[in-house]
């Protein structure tokens, strides 16, 4: 008897403790836009683990944060973008990059990344290279859809709630 009332008073704790270590390491991301199609569409949810810059590997898909355009003056949170590592440490440039970045070979703490879709994608041949810092985590599966609801409206690029 003494046994299940220690269970009831520990569970909760827990349960609540295992919905924080989730929280930290996993983050439900809304893809929105066409940079990363056929891959992944637009309102597709994906989980995203987060993970440290040497767990990443070429090909992966990764959400990053955008870094804000040179000419942007707007201040605020920066923009989540889900996109395919084509480059981390060490590695040489992919051909497509050659001439665009300052360097033959990926900087460490750096990533490239590059959309699936070039025409519609805003990647790593227009911002350069992506410090480690900005890296939010490696995409570990699909959600599925999200439907759109009446009167709202996507944002550009992924979004997510990170705190």
């Amino acid at each position: 008897m003494r046994t299940r009332w220690v269970l009831a008073a520990v569970m909760p704790f827990a349960g609540a403790g295992v919905l924080l270590w989730a929280r930290r390491r996993l983050v439900a991301i809304t893809v929105t836009g066409l940079s990363m199609t056929p891959a992944y569409q637009d309102r597709d949810r994906v989980l995203v683990r987060r993970v440290p810059l040497g767990k990443v590997r070429t090909g992966d898909v990764v959400v990053v944060e955008q870094p804000p355009p040179r000419w942007s003056t707007r201040p605020g949170r920066a923009e989540l973008v889900i996109k395919r590592v084509a480059g981390t440490p060490g590695e040489a440039l992919p051909t497509e990059m050659k001439g665009s970045l300052p360097d033959d070979v990926v900087p460490g703490g750096c990533l490239v990344v590059l959309g699936d879709n070039p025409a519609e994608s805003y990647d790593s041949r227009h911002f350069g290279y992506v410090p480690a810092d900005r890296l939010v985590g490696l995409v570990v599966r699909e959600l599925g859809r999200n439907p759109v609801k009446s009167g709202s409206s996507p944002v550009r690029g992924a979004i997510g709630h990170l705190r």
